[in-house]
């Protein structure tokens, strides 16, 4: 079985929520998302995005935006380097399933065949890619499932009729996106969520999780009652932004590690 699909399960079973983080893989190096990685896990995470920094990004935010400025500019972080990440957190111990958060042009310029195979040897057991649109999808995901890897597949409020479509082909969960625009920390959502997160629901048994905003416990325990994930990103991001004066200091690089842990914590409540 998938990773993914056995941690929904044991988490249904036991009526909890999963909490998805997403770290910008080498920011600020990758031995410290490694140890970020391992630090996230004792803090409750079930599932980790890891993020390609990618320079020309149709979805993120600024904060995420700049930590893939600083992954590509102080340490060329490649796709393969991300995967070497995973790899090296399951090395180390590190049980929870990795996703691999990236845009269409790294895999597309690694090669299809090869990168499916690289991803497989990795560990990884899900992979999210942005720009590419289920009508164009086929040959990367009959390529995934043959490897037993699920292409996660985002939907929006603006997906309107092609969201049934969409969660019913599904594997993994459904990633549905919160509100339009990019990724970023909010103070409220779109007026219409309830509704389009219960559409979503009802169109597929695939587990369905939230993201784009999520930045709090309360964001948090709100989406727990409707969804099976909650996704957090750039408020994860951001802390990290903010220990970095820590991180970068090997007398204070311990203290900057248990700072971002105990805001992930601290969102698992």
């Amino acid at each position: 079985m998938n990773l993914i699909d056995a941690t929904f399960t044991s988490l249904k079973a036991e009526g909890r929520t999963a909490l998805i983080p997403f770290l910008t893989t080498g920011d600020p190096s990758l031995s410290t998302t490694v140890d970020i990685i391992k630090r996230l896990e004792q803090a409750g995470a079930d599932i980790i995005e890891l993020g390609v920094p990618y320079s020309d990004p149709l979805a993120d935010g600024p904060v995420i935006q700049r930590a893939s400025e600083r992954a590509l500019a102080s340490n060329q972080i490649t796709i393969l380097d991300c995967m070497e990440v995973a790899q090296q957190a399951r090395e180390a111990g590190v049980k929870l399933p990795f996703i691999l958060f990236t845009y269409y042009n790294p895999v597309l310029q690694y090669g299809l065949e090869a990168f499916f195979e690289l991803i497989q040897a990795k560990a990884i057991s899900g992979l999210l890619i942005p720009d590419l649109p289920i009508e164009e999808d086929a040959e990367v995901k009959a390529l995934a499932e043959a490897a037993g890897i699920h292409l996660i597949p985002l939907v929006a409020p603006t997906s309107k009729d092609r969201v049934t479509r969409i969660a019913k082909q599904a594997k993994g969960f459904v990633y549905c996106v919160s509100s339009l625009g990019v990724t970023g920390v909010r103070s409220d959502f779109d007026s219409g969520i309830d509704d389009f997160l219960a559409t979503v629901r009802e169109a597929t048994d695939t587990p369905i999780a939230v993201g784009f905003g999520i930045s709090s416990r309360e964001h948090v325990e709100r989406f727990s009652k409707q969804c099976d994930g909650v996704i957090v990103g750039s408020a994860i991001v951001r802390k990290i932004e903010e220990t970095l004066p820590l991180l970068q200091n090997d007398a204070t690089y311990a203290a900057g590690i248990e700072q971002i842990g105990q805001f992930v914590a601290a969102l698992k409540g």
